[in-house]
């Protein structure tokens, strides 16, 4: 009879065990989609400028309407993604794009000067850093759920429910070949 008592016993510990695992890898995969949804907000605020940063800038750049054209189509593909991994690979497109933009501004001192163009920059500017900031909490809470995800036992639970690695929100392959690069510096 205390034989039956221990293997009772032991069942019950190992299905809390089980229990806690599960629970746990759960609330870390919750945990990222919350942090991407707030990812979401961002990016629909950041949305939601682009057509107006646009529309500042295209009477100055009539003959750029090709980096205005690769602004707006970006934003496009941007706003359709549905995935977290496609939005996420839409955004590095978008943020490439906005940098091109910022570029070809450079050219324009008359542009630079605008009041509108100035708020629509310092609003874009503080809707970057946001993400900026977002972005890392992303990171962390993706960390967070590859680590348990990964590591003994946890992965046996993980691997028995489906669970698995996710993707991190990084700068993109186009962009970080270009800040592996030295910057040109002139004067």
């Amino acid at each position: 009879m205390s034989t039956l008592w221990i293997v009772i016993i032991v069942a019950v510990v190992l299905v809390i065990f089980v229990v806690s695992l599960y629970n746990k890898l759960v609330a870390l995969k919750n945990n990222r989609e919350n942090a991407f949804a707030d990812i979401d907000v961002q990016l629909k605020q950041r949305h939601d400028l682009i057509p107006q940063l646009v529309s500042a800038v295209k009477g100055y750049m009539e003959h750029e309407a090709g980096v205005l054209t690769r602004v707006t189509e970006a934003r496009s593909r941007a706003m359709g993604a549905t995935s977290i991994d496609g939005k996420i690979a839409a955004e590095q497109e978008l943020g490439s794009a906005l940098q091109g933009l910022q570029i070809q501004v450079e050219a324009y001192p008359d542009l630079k000067a605008n009041t509108n163009f100035l708020h629509l920059q310092e609003e874009i500017s503080d809707v970057e850093n946001k993400l900026a900031s977002v972005r890392r909490f992303f990171n962390s809470a993706t960390k967070e759920l590859n680590v348990a995800v990964q590591s003994f036992p946890s992965n046996l639970i993980a691997g028995m429910f489906g669970f698995h690695t996710a993707a991190m929100f990084d700068v993109g392959t186009t962009e970080r070949e270009r800040l592996d690069k030295a910057p040109d510096i002139k004067f």
